[in-house]
């Protein structure tokens, strides 16, 4: 394998060394792709880990409550003021904020998630109801937050769990519902007045201008929520309602075999959380988990098993496990449950490049792609692998010493066609 400024030159059994190329002898090592996190906050300042959350933290999700209302003094009389019809008025929405706008470069969660094999992520804002927008980055470090930058926009995340405009509307599920419903209304009615405007602006009033409802158009898709069985049939009604390409996150309840059947049946793709649900550390001894409980606890980490079965496209997230060693218990764990290594690998690599659109840039090792590859000895599923080197944009690094030991690295790789 050649890569010559960022880029795979050439792939090959008997590819010609180029004279000035630094050599690494590969005896013993493999190849892998670098891997992906498809769902991540890594960068972005202040932002929780992108969970599954749904109203009340349903299905193993880590609810959030609404705050209360702030209290006004009674001898402190709140003037009537005229409010502006605009982005002001929309509680919870942040739609225009983009990821590479907000990027830290000293996140540690970047070295961390890159010792682990991770190149690659697709991160998101996720305060709010319309939170914003995700970027892919790659994972370099000591660089201009730009540098980083793969495709600047790809998608709006979506939460239902943290409404509520200083403890007003929307403050449930359903109110929720209605006001995401009433966004994309507003929004398609916005683009009809701009386009009339535009197409002859003679005698109309001009539009005013709405950020809220610009970065709502401007996204490429939306990602929505959903944990429990009810949650996946009503988000994907809801997605076919608001007709917008759409990716459902979290899904711990896909293990079912009526919500694969739901989900191959729309062709929406999912992103699986690899924060399989467990009991509470500090549980009460006393209280009794029901039945639901604890099936989902026992089967959710089998449902990428199921999905693959079923022909529905999905990718791994590690939903805030920032640790290599925790990530790859994970993964072995769903591997345990039915899922080959390949397809883990798959996972993680190849399927969300190709569910973002980007398969022809990242997810594989192929000719004229990004450089980002992972040098291992024996593979990454393995408890005494070792990760060698990362290469991400071509540039080399080596895993932080607490990512070292061999007793198992961050989840691993893609393709059956690695190169030794």
């Amino acid at each position: 394998m050649v890569v010559r400024n960022g880029l795979i030159e050439a792939v090959g059994e008997n590819v010609p060394v180029p004279a000035e190329a630094w050599v690494v002898e590969g005896e013993g090592m493999t190849v892998y792709p670098g891997l992906i996190d498809s769902l991540s906050t890594v960068g972005i300042p202040g932002a929780a880990p992108a969970a599954a959350n749904t109203a009340a933290g349903r299905g193993g999700g880590r609810g959030q409550a609404t705050p209360a209302a702030p209290t006004t003094p009674a001898a402190t009389p709140t003037p009537a003021v005229e409010r502006a019809r605009g982005p002001e008025d929309r509680p919870s929405t942040t739609s225009w904020v983009v990821a590479a706008d907000e990027l830290q470069t000293t996140d540690r969660r970047i070295e961390s998630l890159r010792s682990g094999g991770f190149t690659t992520v697709a991160t998101f804002p996720n305060r709010g109801i319309f939170a914003g927008q995700g970027s892919i980055i790659d994972l370099m470090s000591g660089e201009k937050a730009g540098e980083m930058v793969l495709v600047p926009s790809v998608g709006q995340y979506i939460s239902l769990s943290r409404g509520g405009g200083g403890g007003g509307f929307p403050s449930a599920l359903m109110g929720t519902i209605s006001y995401i419903r009433q966004i994309y209304l507003d929004a398609a009615h916005y683009q009809l007045v701009k386009d009339a405007y535009a197409k002859d602006p003679r005698g109309i009033q001009r539009p005013q201008y709405d950020r809220a409802l610009e970065g709502v158009l401007e996204s490429k898709r939306i990602l929505l929520p959903a944990n429990r069985l009810v949650e996946i049939d009503r988000m994907l009604r809801f997605a076919a309602e608001l007709k917008q390409p759409t990716i459902l996150y979290g899904v711990r309840e896909s293990y079912r075999s009526e919500a694969a059947e739901l989900l191959k049946k729309s062709g929406t793709p999912v992103f699986i959380s690899m924060r399989w649900p467990d009991a509470p550390r500090d549980a009460n001894p006393d209280d009794v988990d029901s039945l639901r409980t604890l099936e989902t606890r026992d089967l959710a980490a089998s449902a990428p098993a199921v999905l693959q079965k079923a022909g529905v496209k999905f990718a791994l997230y590690s939903d805030g496990l920032d640790q290599p060693r925790d990530i790859q218990r994970a993964v072995k764990k769903a591997i345990d449950a039915g899922l080959s290594r390949e397809d883990a690998i798959r996972a993680m690599t190849l399927a969300p490049a190709q569910i973002y659109g980007v398969s022809d840039r990242i997810g594989s090792i192929e000719k004229g792609k990004i450089g980002n590859l992972i040098v291992t000895k024996g593979d990454l599923f393995d408890d005494r692998t070792k990760i060698e080197m990362i290469f991400v944009d071509g540039k080399k690094y080596t895993p932080a010493v607490e990512a070292t030991p061999a007793g198992g690295r961050g989840p691993v790789t893609d393709d059956p066609g690695v190169n030794q």
